[in-house]
């Protein structure tokens, strides 16, 4: 187990039964990266690799 999938679990164990808009999770990440800047470009390759989801060129 990598270090970061601790606070993955932990997000899944305590909201894992809410449902929440794509909007909403852009601006828990937007005011995340205002409040740590220097996770800018992590933030931002998720948000690229979510929104780029290969899934979605199978249709």
């Amino acid at each position: 187990m990598y270090f970061t999938d601790r606070g993955i679990e932990e997000l899944e164990e305590r909201r894992g039964d809410e449902s929440v808009t794509l909007s909403w999770v852009a601006d828990r990440l937007r005011a995340f990266v205002d409040g740590n800047p220097e996770f800018e470009d992590a933030v931002e390759r998720l948000a690229t690799y979510l929104a780029r989801d290969d899934s979605d060129d199978e249709d």
